[in-house]
C-alpha cells in the first residue's frame, strides 16, 4: 500500500495564508475576489493552471514578474505567521508507517516551495527523495498525471495507492488515476460535500486517518 499526501492543507495548515496573498495580488491587478473565492476557484491546482484561469477572468497577461512576486510574497508570510503542520498529521503518518504502508507526497506545488513549507514543519527529513510536484508532468491536478508519476516512482499500481487530499481537483485526480481517495474536511475551507460526490471518503481528523486507510 502506498499513501500519497497532499501537501498544502493535508501535511502543512497553508491555504488560509497563501490564498490571503493570492487574493491580496489579483486585487492589485483589478480582480477583486475575497480569500474564499480564490479558494473556491484555484485551491488545489498548479500556479501554470492559477495564472491561466486568472488571466481568462482578466482578459489580458498578468504582469510577468507576477508569480515570482507572489511567491516570494507567500513565503514570507509562512515564514512570519509561522507556518504549522495540520493538527494531528505527524502522529497519523506514525501509525500508517507502522502499520507497514510506504508514504510519498504528490503537491501541485514546486519543489522549491515544499522545501520551505515541510522544511518549517519539521516534515521535510521524513519525506526526502520521496516528494513529487506537478512541475514534472505536463498536466496538473484534476488531471491524473502526477498521482500515476508518484505511483511509478514509488514502483505502485494504481489500485494499491490510497490519496489523501482536501481539494476538489485533487479527488479528482486521485478518482481518474484509479485511486482510492480520502478527503480531509477538517478545515474551515473545505467543501465536503463536493469532495463526497467527486468520490472522496470524508474524515475531520488525522487521527482517523490511519483506521481508513487500513480498512
Amino acid at each position: 500500500m502506498l499513501v500519497i499526501f497532499d501537501c498544502d492543507g493535508v501535511l502543512v495548515d497553508s491555504e488560509p495564508l497563501s490564498n490571503t496573498c493570492f487574493a491580496r495580488a489579483l486585487r492589485r491587478e483589478g480582480l477583486d475576489w475575497s480569500v474564499e473565492e480564490t479558494m473556491r476557484r484555484l485551491m488545489g491546482r498548479s500556479i501554470k493552471s492559477c495564472v491561466e484561469i486568472v488571466e481568462g477572468e482578466l482578459g489580458r497577461s498578468l504582469p510577468a514578474d507576477f508569480v515570482e512576486k507572489l511567491q516570494a510574497d507567500t513565503m514570507q508570510i509562512f515564514c512570519d505567521a509561522p507556518l504549522q503542520p495540520v493538527p494531528g498529521v505527524a502522529a497519523a503518518i506514525d501509525a500508517i508507517e507502522a502499520a507497514g504502508a510506504t508514504t510519498c507526497v504528490a503537491s501541485s506545488g514546486g519543489l522549491d516551495k515544499m522545501r520551505v513549507t515541510l522544511g518549517l514543519t519539521g516534515l521535510w527529513d521524513r519525506f526526502e527523495g520521496r516528494i513529487f510536484s506537478a512541475t514534472e508532468v505536463s498536466r496538473g491536478k484534476p488531471f491524473p498525471d502526477l498521482f500515476l508519476h508518484a505511483a511509478l516512482r514509488m514502483n505502485r499500481q494504481p489500485v494499491d495507492c490510497t490519496v489523501v487530499e482536501d481539494s476538489l481537483p485533487g479527488i479528482q485526480a486521485a478518482r481518474a488515476a484509479g485511486m482510492r481517495a480520502m478527503a480531509y474536511v477538517g478545515a474551515a475551507h473545505t467543501d465536503g460535500a463536493a469532495l463526497m460526490t467527486a468520490g472522496g471518503r470524508p474524515f475531520d481528523a488525522m487521527a482517523k486517518l490511519p483506521a481508513l486507510v487500513g480498512s
